[in-house]
């Protein structure tokens, strides 16, 4: 019982698949906020022009 289990650890120490899951999914949520912050940014600039665009049209 105590060898199948140091293998079993052995096994599990070596494989490096865990790992690779691992860093996609930290990249995954690095583009997902990237992303959010730019449309963010993006959604205030467009609000911004889009009042500027209404304050002219209606002195106008």
């Amino acid at each position: 019982m105590r060898t199948q289990l140091s293998q079993l650890l052995r096994r599990f120490a070596r494989d490096d698949r865990g790992v690779t899951l691992v860093e996609y999914g930290i990249a995954l949520i690095l583009a997902i906020a990237v992303g959010t912050t730019a449309l963010t940014n993006l959604g205030d600039e467009v609000e911004d022009q889009m009042g500027d665009a209404e304050t002219l049209m209606a002195d106008g």
